[in-house]
């Protein structure tokens, strides 16, 4: 006897690993501080993974543990980050940001192409023209990771506690009848 798998669309998908991510969030040790700053800072940084072209993984661990944030979290955080695309949908509204804060009046430099043969040569200006050009997203997207980490802190805070109430009344409630 065979059993068929059932296949589930995109969209059944997507809210399954949300579930079970929120699910993971909600059962993580500590307490409702500790895991919500976990979880914003995760969300907060998976902002500026785009622009720091993943390099803002290496301070990933350290910036979790001195802030005192539950890891696991920050990587559930982390996750739900990137399973929104909010970081590519964001992009083109975090250089008008970045602008805002840094004007192209002081970044006044011509866009010009450059070979690989002078990078093999030891002319590295290419890399400053490149980390000039992504300043403006990197500013931009640094503002959203702010506002949504600080955003998303209140919210799985309350969420949590939320959760926390529920699961303890429900505990009181089979206790009670069990009594009985």
């Amino acid at each position: 006897m065979t059993t068929k798998s059932r296949k589930y669309n995109i969209f059944h998908k997507f809210y399954r690993k949300i579930k079970l991510n929120m699910i993971k969030l909600f059962r993580s040790p500590g307490g409702a501080r500790k895991v919500s700053l976990g979880f914003a800072l995760g969300f907060g940084l998976e902002m500026i993974v785009i622009s720091t072209g993943s390099l803002v993984y290496l301070i990933f661990y350290p910036t979790v543990r001195l802030a005192g944030g539950s890891l696991p979290a920050a990587i559930i955080g982390n996750v739900i980050g990137k399973l929104t695309f909010l970081p590519i949908v964001l992009l083109p509204f975090a250089k008008k940001i970045g602008e805002w804060f840094f004007p192209k009046k002081m970044v006044d430099i011509p866009v010009q192409e450059h070979a690989w043969r002078n990078l093999l040569s030891g002319d590295f200006t290419i890399f400053k023209h490149l980390l000039q050009g992504g300043l403006h997203v990197l500013i931009g997207m640094s503002v959203f990771g702010l506002v949504l980490g600080v955003i998303s802190f209140f919210v799985v805070r309350f969420l949590y506690n939320q959760r926390k109430r529920h699961r303890l009344a429900k505990r009181q409630n089979a206790a009670a009848v069990k009594s009985l």
